[in-house]
């Protein structure tokens, strides 16, 4: 295997990895993606532990009767938290594909510059 060709003493890829690294819009990037990662987790453990806090500490209210049928209120509570993750995914996937996407795009097209 051929050997990377150097650039000022570092190969290529070493060079471009530290031009990466040192780019502001790559730390806004990566600063912005991995706060709202955090956050989402956490709103998503809030929500989650929420429901299995409920399902501990609370069994009756979660057994509640809605009218005359079977359904009790823990069903559209759980079906709700199975909405919000499928909702909150979307908008992180939505966010990403166009924020994200812009930002990396601008990154490299700086770096290769």
């Amino acid at each position: 295997m051929a050997a990377a060709p150097k650039t000022r003493g570092l190969p290529v890829e070493d060079e471009m990895t530290m031009r990466i690294v040192r780019d502001p819009l790559y730390q806004r990037l990566k600063s912005t993606r991995s706060r709202l990662g955090w956050a989402l987790a956490l709103v998503m453990m809030i929500v989650y532990y929420g429901f299995i806090l409920l399902v501990a500490f609370d069994k009756p209210f979660l057994a509640t009767r809605l009218g005359e049928g079977v359904t009790t209120i823990g069903m559209p509570i759980g079906l709700g938290i199975i909405l919000f993750t499928v909702v909150i995914t979307a908008w992180y996937v939505r966010r990403a594909n166009g924020e994200f996407d812009a930002l990396t795009e601008q990154v490299v097209k700086g770096a290769r510059a």
